[in-house]
């Protein structure tokens, strides 16, 4: 069970719900997802994410972003253009609004995520 503590509303906790990407976007393995749920607004949210290896494609709405922190694993983002960076334990990353391309887990990954909408 993941925990995160919100000012003025306490520790708040989350049971982890399971998924796997959408197979139209599926490019390697067939990677199970955990999230945790920790925090929603309007527009915002926020929880605990953990992946096996694999890859897919990802498409953002103008609307949507995404602030990562890797905390154990390896994660490689590669763009429209063909050109990629790679992010591991320690590492931050921001998926900005329009971004096309590929997300790739190297490494079995757990992050904390910030998705802004």
């Amino acid at each position: 069970m993941a925990a995160l503590f919100v000012a003025g509303q306490g520790q708040q906790q989350s049971q982890a719900s399971i998924d796997y990407p959408k197979t139209e976007r599926l490019l390697k393995g067939s990677p199970q997802r955990l999230t945790y749920s920790l925090y929603e607004h309007p527009h915002m949210s926020c929880g605990i994410w953990a992946c096996e290896v694999g890859a897919w494609r990802i498409e953002f709405a103008a609307n949507k972003q995404e602030f990562f922190t890797v905390i154990a694993g390896k994660v490689r983002l590669h763009d429209s253009q063909g050109d990629f960076i790679d992010i591991g334990a320690g590492d931050a990353a921001v998926i900005p609004p329009n971004f096309c391309g590929i997300f790739e887990v190297l490494e079995k990954i757990g992050t904390y995520a910030l998705r802004c909408n």
